[in-house]
């Protein structure tokens, strides 16, 4: 047998991949580009630019996205983990010896209910425990009954618990000191954080309620933090990666002045925070903000004179979860997971998939907490530091995503700090103008939601939830991607109970079968996102199927040949609407309207729905 010291010892030095062929040059990649989309009708003539440019997609922070990274496109080297400016992880060992701190919300109002749910996670894989507590969650009497079997030194507790901050953290340092828990023991976040309560209902900032609890738990708890930094109302209001992160550092910044002012030293200060952030499905995106708001807050901490790293806890996104078809949640909460953990983030709490439809039930829960069991322990996901570190595309998303969040802070400190900027609008209305483009792009389908604008199933069974709290609100709205489209299949929904059939529109099908397969399925799709049914035939059975509007699905040389003839058909049938699936043609002026890969798919949805008489 060869040992491992002969096997390397004769292990070529100079291995290169390919190394008979000739080295390629970025100009025969784009030669190849070219052709590929000149045969597809992509590339115009007249066309003299960077043919990658074609490819390029810009992000809600106005970053472009290349389709291809070299080690060209690197920033600057971002250092070693544990070290600043802490891009690769703010510990030197990253999260490799125990993974990340698997944090499982609940917000339970029944006491009973919440224990057992609490022990139930705690018994399979979860490793600290969010707690909604007052108006929106838990009454905080409750705290002691819900946590009576939790061994609190073992399992921390963060408080989410709104305006009822003070009272909540009192409660909860009671519990530990009933059950014997040495203050020095003592972890987990009392969860103050009167920014993002502020944030959410426009109710006011008690800054310095928040300041006496840092510097009480400074003194007497040294390894428990006190102030959550929570980029969440930012995100749910519809805003972009950068604004989260921008947001959120102005926030950590304003805690740092308030808890300073008190008499903490900036170090101290520093150590009662724990920034909180959305994960979503877009993978990168999450594993770059992570990486940059280490960097964001590294550089906050070099001009303020401390060291702590920034501590982050990770959420899927609640804007993301969809009420339709909210199984496939499963596999964006998976995706934000994994986002997260790749980024390095500290804590993770992955949502229940029926999040967006009320209080999840024990399988939801089971789902949500083995999703992260799966990612740490069957897929090795923390087994290395910074995974995705010195990928050319991740280290240069993360560069942008950086300094567009520092322009964003720089832009709220400019205006007073995030409370002022609250106050008078500066940060609503830029998250309102980042909003209105996503919902632009979600209701163009350009934004694909699976299971609602693409790909729905109406046949779906609901599900029932028994209902949340009612959130705190006034402040900033409260988004949820879907919405649009969802209230239209709430609106089919309610017409089917009352009569027995959902709203119909009859796709005119004609020419060759796998010729109009495609329109005809791209027409099916987009008008099932709106909730309603679709039946396909040829013209002559219009009059037949019950409809009282028409979408005609061909190919364009049916159209040419023959599109006439068939509206004529469907309207001596009694077609009160006519549309066409295909581009806007002028010969073709006796169509309603248009439908086609980029159309404003709400807008024909609702006209639809009112042609129908289906009201809002």
């Amino acid at each position: 047998m060869t040992s491992p010291t002969a096997r390397a010892s004769t292990a070529p030095d100079d291995l290169v991949l390919a190394g008979e062929f000739a080295d390629a040059a970025r100009e025969q990649w784009q030669d190849l580009v070219a052709g590929v989309l000149r045969k597809s009708g992509a590339l115009p003539e007249e066309f003299d630019g960077a043919v990658e440019s074609l490819l390029a997609t810009t992000t809600y922070d106005g970053i472009v996205l290349e389709p291809l990274y070299t080690a060209e496109d690197a920033p600057p080297p971002a250092g070693f983990p544990g070290l600043p400016p802490y891009v690769r992880g703010g510990k030197p060992q990253g999260n490799v010896a125990t993974g990340w701190d698997v944090r499982q919300r609940h917000a339970d109002p029944d006491p009973e209910a919440a224990r057992k749910a609490v022990m139930a996670d705690l018994e399979n894989g979860v490793t600290s425990l969010w707690l909604a507590v007052g108006g929106s969650g838990l009454p905080v009497s409750a705290l002691a009954d819900v946590l009576q079997d939790v061994y609190l030194d073992l399992a921390p507790v963060t408080l989410d618990a709104g305006a009822e901050f003070r009272a909540a953290a009192d409660e909860l340092l009671r519990v530990h000191a009933d059950k014997g828990i040495p203050a020095g023991e003592v972890k987990g976040n009392l969860g103050a954080d009167p920014i993002g309560h502020h944030a959410r209902t426009a109710a006011g900032a008690d800054l310095d309620g928040a300041a006496a609890l840092a510097v009480k738990v400074a003194a007497e708890y040294p390894a428990l933090r006190s102030v959550v930094v929570d980029g969440l109302p930012f995100h749910h209001a519809g805003g972009s990666d950068a604004e989260e992160l921008g947001a959120s550092i102005a926030a950590g910044v304003a805690y740092l002045r308030a808890l300073t002012d008190a008499g903490l030293g900036v170090e101290a200060a520093a150590a009662q925070l724990e920034f909180r952030y959305a994960a979503t499905a877009d993978q990168f995106l999450t594993i770059a903000k992570f990486r940059a708001g280490r960097r964001l807050w590294a550089r906050v901490a070099e001009v303020t004179g401390f060291a702590e790293p920034q501590r982050q806890h990770a959420v899927s996104s609640p804007a993301m979860m969809t009420r339709r078809d909210p199984w496939v949640n499963m596999l964006r909460t998976t995706l934000a997971c994994f986002g997260a953990g790749v980024g390095g983030a500290d804590s993770v709490t992955v949502l229940p998939f029926d999040a967006a439809l009320g209080l999840p039930d024990g399988f939801a829960r089971r789902i949500a907490r083995n999703t992260q069991s799966v990612l740490l322990d069957e897929s090795k996901l923390a087994g290395v530091i910074d995974p995705a570190g010195g990928s050319w595309f991740v280290e240069r998303l993360t560069d942008d995503l950086a300094r567009a969040a520092w322009d964003f802070f720089t832009e709220i400190e400019r205006a007073g700090g995030i409370v002022a900027a609250l106050d008078t609008g500066v940060i609503g209305d830029r998250l309102a103008a980042t909003w209105a483009a996503r919902s632009a792009n979600i209701a163009n389908r350009t934004d694909a939601i699976t299971g609602v604008n693409e790909f729905p199933n109406l046949a779906e069974k609901p599900i029932e939830r028994s209902p949340e709290p009612a959130a705190p609100s006034g402040g900033l709205p409260v988004i949820h991607y879907a919405e649009a489209y969802e209230e239209l299949r709430d609106r089919s929904d309610r017409i089917l109970s009352e009569t027995g059939a959902r709203p119909k529109i009859f796709l005119a099908t004609f020419g060759p079968v796998a010729a109009h397969t495609a329109r005809a399925s791209f027409a099916a799709n987009l008008f099932q996102a709106g909730g309603i049914e679709t039946v396909a035939g040829p013209a002559e059975e219009f009059a037949a199927s019950g409809a009282t509007i028409a979408c005609l699905a061909g190919t364009d040389k049916a159209y040419a040949a023959d599109a006439a003839a068939v509206i004529e058909t469907l309207k001596s049938a009694g077609a009160q609407r006519v549309l066409l699936a295909g581009k806007p043609n002028a010969e073709l002026s006796t169509v309603d309207e248009f439908v086609f890969a980029g159309c404003d798919a709400l807008a024909v949805l609702r006209a639809t729905m009112e042609t129908l008489g289906v009201k809002a």
